[in-house]
């Protein structure tokens, strides 16, 4: 548990751009803003920016769409093209409505149109394109925390965070997709609350935690603010990725 928590965006933080350095950015960001890191922060990074910097822009033109994409498009009222690439980067399609997919990723997550739009990248009208969620941002968070260890000497824990919505309520808040250096999950089972009884089934998702309140402070639209720092966040050291965050499909009461 933190005392206090701060999240400090990296403002001006410059457009991203398909091999683009993104710690040697981060870390000329920081310095912009007056800010060194520090042993204990936390970096949560759009994905968008990272998306970019790899390069996972995919041009509609050059997607044919099968059978299957068609068929659902028809039913999903969305381009053929981009249904063909939402396939491509699913294991299974959960639910279909007007305007919406609902797929769990490759990854693990269950959410919209597999994370593919059209959002905050800049477009040509007559020949589109879309971004792909990171191929692995797991170790697209690792990377980047190493990158960073080497040219500041401290190895940020790191969240990458997108946009989802959730089963029961309206709206989209940020979610962490891939993470370095931390437990995205506190497992408090066992521990005693106030009164002392035992907790049973007190697991916070910090990760998701962190992430929305660093969404909250990047904005959506044009705010241009992609890069949060969290100091005071206080979460656990910890080997590993975000697996934990992904709830196993047996105990998935909304499937």
């Amino acid at each position: 548990m933190t005392a206090r928590l701060e999240l400090i965006p990296l403002e001006g933080f410059p457009l991203v751009q398909p091999g683009d350095d993104l710690a040697q950015l981060i870390i000329a960001s920081l310095g912009d803003n007056g800010l060194v890191l520090q042993a204990g922060d936390v970096l949560v990074v759009a994905q968008k920016i990272v998306s970019k910097a790899e390069g996972r822009y995919v041009r509609l033109a050059d997607v044919t769409a099968g059978p299957e994409a068609l068929a659902l498009a028809s039913k999903a009222d969305k381009d053929p093209r981009q249904v063909e690439l939402i396939l491509r980067e699913s294991a299974e399609v959960v639910r279909v409505a007007p305007g919406v997919i609902i797929v769990e990723h490759r990854n693990g997550y269950v959410h919209a149109n597999a994370g593919i739009d059209k959002s905050n990248i800049c477009n040509d009208h007559d020949d589109p394109r879309v971004l792909l969620l990171p191929e692995d941002p797991d170790r697209s968070a690792q990377a980047l925390s190493q990158a960073l260890a080497l040219q500041s000497t401290v190895a940020p824990q790191v969240i990458i965070n997108d946009s989802m919505g959730r089963a029961w309520r309206n709206g989209t808040i940020g979610q962490a997709i891939g993470t370095a250096g931390l437990a995205p999950v506190n497992n408090q089972i066992g521990e005693r609350d106030l009164f002392g009884n035992v907790l049973e089934a007190t697991e916070p998702a910090v990760a998701d935690e962190l992430a929305a309140g660093a969404s909250l402070v990047m904005g959506q639209a044009a705010q241009a603010c992609p890069v949060v720092l969290a100091r005071g966040a206080g979460l656990k050291q910890a080997e590993g990725g975000s697996g934990g965050l992904i709830r196993d499909k047996a105990t998935d009461m909304f499937r």
